[in-house]
């Protein structure tokens, strides 16, 4: 595909790819464990055609590539996403849809879903055997075959879903429910609490009343309650005043974290008041006493006022990505937050043992964000949540690697029993593989690496789904 607008997130490791494959029996170096039995995904923006204006790099068509392992052997598959917009464009055989860096044009406002599309590329998420691809502006689910990843179609919960669906809902892993929220800039209501029962019924789809629109990205959950993020990033309050519409970040403004029963109502949404700043990803949380403890990695000022040294620095566009561990306690019984980093590393995109969300965990695996403009990941920390330990590994020169899925091993007793796969590309020798860690020592390295048949480009989220 031609780059001809010069944008990073087009070129090298984020190069879009234009093939769908389905390979067998992969080359591993090292021995891939027998007991990895389950398939592997991970959602990314890949472009189906040349963008028609300015491309960011939360533009792209999802495309999903998928490791199924077993019996020691690794399978190889990719599929483009077909959603609506999709499929409006391929019929067309060009892109029509704008991007988020585009003006809102009246003929953007007549595409179907328009207008931005819904492409579903950010996340995934596996619930009672259907696995679903969401969309980071709280999108329609797009329910997805385990078997090839082929799309089934839109996932609406027997027509119940009549809004959005963010791209981080929560399984728990106790009861099988699917805990989620649904949020809008555009127009109210700017935020709905949902969740979704273990026999895959919507039970719950509760207006949550904010004073102000703003992006939100992700939730949490323990054993009895849900935790909402409304952070002060939304629109620019002096742009809004010209009749103009740009994303800010209101530092007079603090951040709000809501703590709601798991099946209550709006009315009885406990906020708190925090410093102002914004969360792209949450770790876990966990009732300990009359507290509610939140940790996710915390990002104090996304748009500064005076950039500094901005080629040593992630960005996404005009937003910074310097992201550290960061811990708030909410106690329910007396009112009170209190709030605190826990390291100085910039990490983020952080993946914990599923099995165990909502309770209170020992272990995070962070990728470590490479000091450069485009987003890339250099390695992995892993935390010790509880005694403040870390270890560290750091992918081969010239890699950069994604996120990372923890695949536990079955029967284990320990959390960190099990395995964390995640793939990686190299740039320079356009060459992609995916690499298998010991989740015990994983600064150990590779214990197997599969060599991908095509190069990848660098991607966002990806889940395990265990089992044939």
């Amino acid at each position: 595909m031609a780059t001809d607008n010069g944008y990073e997130y087009l070129q090298g490791e984020h190069q879009p790819v234009t093939q769908e494959l389905d390979v067998a029996k992969l080359e591993v170096t090292g021995a891939l464990p027998k007991e990895l039995d389950g398939l592997y995904v991970r959602n990314s923006p890949n472009p189906h055609f040349q963008p028609p204006g300015k491309y960011h790099w939360f533009d792209g068509d999802g495309m999903v590539h998928g490791l199924r392992f077993g019996d020691g052997q690794a399978r190889y598959v990719n599929r483009w996403i077909r959603t609506k917009g999709f499929l409006h464009e391929e019929q067309l055989g060009k892109a029509v849809y704008g991007g988020i860096l585009d003006p809102l044009t009246p003929e953007a406002m007549k595409l179907p879903g328009g207008p931005l599309k819904d492409t579903a590329n950010t996340d995934l998420v596996f619930h009672r055997g259907k696995l679903l691809a969401l969309w980071w502006l709280s999108g329609t689910p797009y329910s997805l075959s385990p078997k090839d990843l082929s799309t089934l179609g839109p996932e609406t919960f027997g027509g119940k879903l009549t809004g959005g669906f963010s791209a981080h809902p929560k399984v728990d892993p106790r009861t099988n429910e699917l805990v989620f929220f649904d949020y809008s800039i555009m127009r109210p209501p700017f935020l709905r609490y949902g969740v979704v029962n273990a026999q895959g019924e919507l039970v719950k789809y509760e207006v949550i009343e904010t004073p102000t629109p703003h992006i939100l990205h992700d939730m949490a959950i323990t054993e009895h309650y849900s935790v909402l993020l409304d952070l002060p990033l939304g629109w620019d309050k002096e742009r809004l005043k010209q009749g103009k519409r740009k994303i800010g970040f209101d530092r007079e403004t603090p951040s709000r974290l809501g703590v709601i029963p798991r099946h209550g109502s709006a009315k009885d949404v406990r906020w708190f008041e925090a410093e102002p700043c914004y969360c792209y990803h949450t770790i876990n949380a966990y009732e300990l006493g009359d507290e509610v403890v939140l940790v996710a990695c915390r990002v104090k000022d996304p748009i500064p006022a005076k950039r500094t040294d901005t080629e040593k620095m992630a960005r996404l566009d005009t937003i910074e990505f310097v992201p550290h561990l960061y811990e708030w306690r909410m106690n329910l019984k007396t009112g009170k937050l209190t709030e605190r980093q826990l390291d100085d590393a910039v990490t983020e995109f952080p993946r914990v043992n599923d099995t165990r969300q909502g309770q209170r965990l020992r272990y995070s695996y962070n990728p470590v964000v490479a000091p450069r403009a485009a987003l890339a990941f250099e390695g992995f920390i892993k935390y010790d949540l509880l005694e403040g330990k870390q270890s560290r590994w750091t992918v081969p020169a010239g890699w950069w690697a994604g996120e990372a899925s923890f695949a536990p091993r079955p029967g284990a007793r320990d959390e960190d029993d099990g395995w964390l796969v995640t793939f990686a590309t190299n740039p320079g020798t356009q060459k992609s593989a995916c690499f298998v860690l010991d989740a015990k020592a994983p600064e150990a390295g590779p214990i197997a690496t599969i060599a991908l048949p095509q190069r990848i480009p660098l991607g966002f989220h990806s889940t395990w789904c265990p089992g044939a």
